[in-house]
């Protein structure tokens, strides 16, 4: 064993013990699918600023969805009911009485200069609770009392929370101050508290009139005194300051949180607060488990049946790798949801591309030595198949990286999730798998009959082209046609049928009963679904307490609803019958529109540094060819366009270019390595060098995909399907969609 192998040994036993003990002490999240949480209902209530109207009410919902992603909740579920009312379903929060606490407050932050110390006793006599004059004008020298007790007048603010670009929650460790909470200023916030405090610095030290008092909704939470060497009409540059104050960490966690979080345009009420169940029944659950059980183990099959041995150990390699991305989800406190479950055991079947890079990379080594061995074929295998490898796998993660920072709630989740699969992906492969399989090429049962292997020999896809040799590329241009006939089916179906946006993008109706007996929420679902709303959502809480969020009913649909529920309850009452917006808002789905663009961008910019911008460009557009499809196939067949739809595609964009992504690597390979040969004919050699790849990598995924949708049931059919026919459509593009146009453009750049 080479000191090499020793290293990347002892770096994988390091990895897998840390992530064992991450997995058997850190308990995972499940979702409201799984395992049900808790239910917040916030009612807006007019303020002097904004009136509890649809509008109003949404912006407010952003806000708190930024707050419940800085608590840490993954997954939530946000929806404006009425007019006036927020619902926010919360999974797995450990204290939900605090969680409600923190979503009503109102967080206005302002900044204020001390015109002085007031009277004891002086109060705020004239003034409302807010500062201002009976007769409802703004009044200067209103009057609050500072964190020490004492009274102080103080001047209008001279800067708010919008002023401000972040807060974050830090520990002093060098002076003793305790937890602080750091505030960066945008450009304008920056100069303004730069002329608050020099003119502050103008009052002696020790005169109130120095001081800066920060409001957090009307109470002095701070009120430092500006240090001596700030010099007078100058202030504190730099855009920054620290609040101060006997904080403890949760206090200071919560100030940055509420100031990161921003303002609520109107204040919040907490009308009612209970836990709900699993929105899925256990059947559905237990079905999608032994689905994805199935799935991986068929592709567990597959791959030792193509690579014999060395599959063997990719499987375990693959074990390793679930085990590492299980114990990094739960590290981060994500929530699982069985959407996310089943993307989870998908990204094991998908991660096989990694290892079928390397075993096929050996193949063709082991073909082309003069006197081959396991060893030599294997170390050729991973080198050559490492820059395929590296540029597929920070593709994804630039468009994993722009995702979560770009974009919020579940779609800023699915970048997390996308992240930790590539990045346990790649060292499942080039260190777990390549620990393996050296140790086992560096034995004599292998040294003897290397067949045993798995990669001392064509494969049955190899053999095939090789005897064929087929000139794919010779008529590019009837390639692109086809593709050109099948965007228009999909068009068609885009403009013939629309588009069935599902509940979270468009709204819908909630219903709440109280029955007279409780209802089982899986015979709810099953008496819901013979009335014909087999998408209603079903949550119970309680004791006879049960409600049903479904897409826009009309008022016979909604009378079938109330009888199936009655009739399984004996007996149902109406307690709340509303309208409900989007969980997924228009905010949110514009900033998943505008990451999503971003990090298209951002890959067309690697991929034309990294090779040609004429590959970079034919990448792109069989993406959007493959997007293209999905969305036109799923209009035809009537399939809802809804959360998990949108998971499904952001996977299938991930994997085209990964697809494309490899294939251009061999092209490049082959330019180099003849700069006389004809492109159209690298082009053609590439596609039958890396079919093999393309083939038993979709086959290991289709597996999974399979068993998913025939057995998984509910939304996993619909997510399992999408996904389907996305890596068809994936798989065709990158062959006969990006590398036609990447010979057309490559012409044309010549003429």
């Amino acid at each position: 064993m080479t000191r090499a192998t020793r290293v990347r040994a002892v770096l994988a036993l390091a990895v897998l013990a840390l992530s064992v003990t991450v997995a058997v002490l850190v308990p995972v999240h499940l979702g409201l699918d799984l395992r049900g949480g808790t239910q917040i209902v916030l009612e807006a209530r007019d303020s002097d600023a904004a009136e509890a109207d649809a509008d109003t009410t949404d912006h407010t919902l952003e806000v708190l969805r930024n707050r419940v992603d800085a608590l840490g909740v993954t997954e939530p579920t946000l929806t404006r009911s009425g007019d006036d009312r927020i619902i926010v379903d919360l999974p797995g929060v450990q204290d939900p009485r605090e969680a409600a606490d923190l979503l009503g407050r109102t967080a206005q932050l302002t900044f204020h200069p001390v015109l002085g110390a007031a009277a004891d006793g002086e109060g705020a006599a004239g003034k409302g609770a807010d500062g201002k004059a009976a007769d409802g004008k703004a009044a200067d020298g209103k009057v609050l009392r500072d964190e020490a007790g004492q009274p102080l007048r103080l001047g209008p603010a001279a800067l708010t929370g919008a002023d401000v670009a972040d807060a974050e929650a830090l520990f002093d460790t060098q002076q003793a101050r305790g937890w602080f909470v750091t505030v960066g200023f945008d450009g304008d916030g920056g100069s303004g508290w730069a002329g608050l405090t020099g003119a502050a610095a103008c009052a002696p030290p020790g005169d109130p009139a120095r001081r800066i008092a920060i409001v957090l909704d009307g109470k002095v939470i701070s009120s430092p005194q500006v240090d001596p060497g700030v010099g007078c009409r100058t202030g504190i540059t730099g855009g920054s300051t620290q609040i101060t104050g006997d904080f403890g960490r949760d206090e200071a966690r919560e100030l940055a949180l509420l100031v990161n979080g921003g303002a609520l345009p109107m204040p919040l009420e907490t009308v009612e607060q209970r836990t709900v169940g699993p929105t899925l029944g256990a059947d559905a659950i237990s079905a999608s488990a032994w689905a994805a059980l199935i799935g991986a183990a068929l592709t567990s099959v597959f791959i030792i049946v193509v690579y014999r041995l060395l599959g063997f150990l990719a499987t375990v390699a693959l074990a390793c790798y679930a085990l590492i991305s299980y114990a990094a989800l739960a590290a981060l406190g994500a929530t699982l949801t069985l959407p996310g479950l089943a993307g989870f055991v998908l990204a094991i079947g998908m991660a096989v591309d990694a290892n079928v890079l390397v075993f096929e990379r050996a193949r063709e080594e082991y073909a082309a030595g003069r006197r081959p061995t396991v060893r030599t074929a294997l170390a050729g295998g991973f080198r050559k198949a490492f820059s395929a490898i590296a540029d597929s796998n920070v593709t994804t993660l630039i468009a994993a990286g722009l995702l979560f920072f770009l974009a919020s709630g579940p779609v800023r989740g699915f970048g997390v999730t996308l992240a930790i699969g590539v990045l346990a992906s790649m060292f499942s492969a080039l260190v777990v798998t390549r620990v393996l399989a050296e140790y086992a090429a560096g034995r004599r049962a292998l040294r003897v009959r290397p067949g045993r292997s798995g990669i001392a020999g064509h494969g049955r896809v190899r053999a095939w082209l090789v005897r064929r040799d087929p000139t794919l590329m010779r008529h590019s241009r009837r390639w692109l046609a086809l593709s050109g006939v099948a965007l228009l089916l999909a068009g068609s179906g885009i403009v013939v049928r629309g588009l069935d946006f599902g509940v979270e993008f468009t709204g819908g109706r909630l219903i709440e009963y109280a029955t007279t007996q409780p209802v089982d929420a899986d015979e709810a679902r099953a008496a819901l679904a013979d009335a014909g709303q087999p998408r209603a959502v079903v949550n119970t809480s309680g004791d006879g307490e049960l409600s049903v969020r479904t897409e826009e009913l009309s008022d016979d649909e909604a009378a079938e609803v109330t009888a199936a529920v009655a009739e399984l309850g004996g007996g149902a009452e109406t307690v709340r019958d509303e309208m409900i917006g989007p969980s997924l808002g228009e905010e949110l789905r514009t900033g998943a529109l505008i990451a999503l663009g971003v990090a298209l961008a951002a890959q067309l910019v690697y991929l034309a540094i990294r090779f040609r911008w004429t590959y970079a460009s034919s990448a792109v557009a069989a993406l959007v060819h493959d997007a293209v499809i999905l969305v036109g196939v799923f209009a035809w067949l009537g399939k809802p366009i809804d959360g998990i739809f949108l998971a499904a595609l952001l996977t299938v964009i991930g994997y085209s270019v990964n697809d494309s992504v490899v294939l251009y690597d061999r092209v490049r390979e082959l330019v180099a390595a003849d700069r006389r040969k004809p492109f159209r004919t690298a082009a053609n050699t590439a596609i039958l060098q890396t079919l093999p790849r393309t083939v038993n990598t979709g086959t290991g995924a289709v597996f999974i995909l399979a068993a998913l949708a025939l057995l998984g049931g509910g939304a996993l059919t619909d997510f399992a399907l999408a996904l389907l026919v996305g890596i068809a459509a994936g798989t065709y593009s990158s062959v006969f969609t990006a590398t036609p146009l990447a010979i057309e453009l490559d012409a044309r750049k010549k003429r």
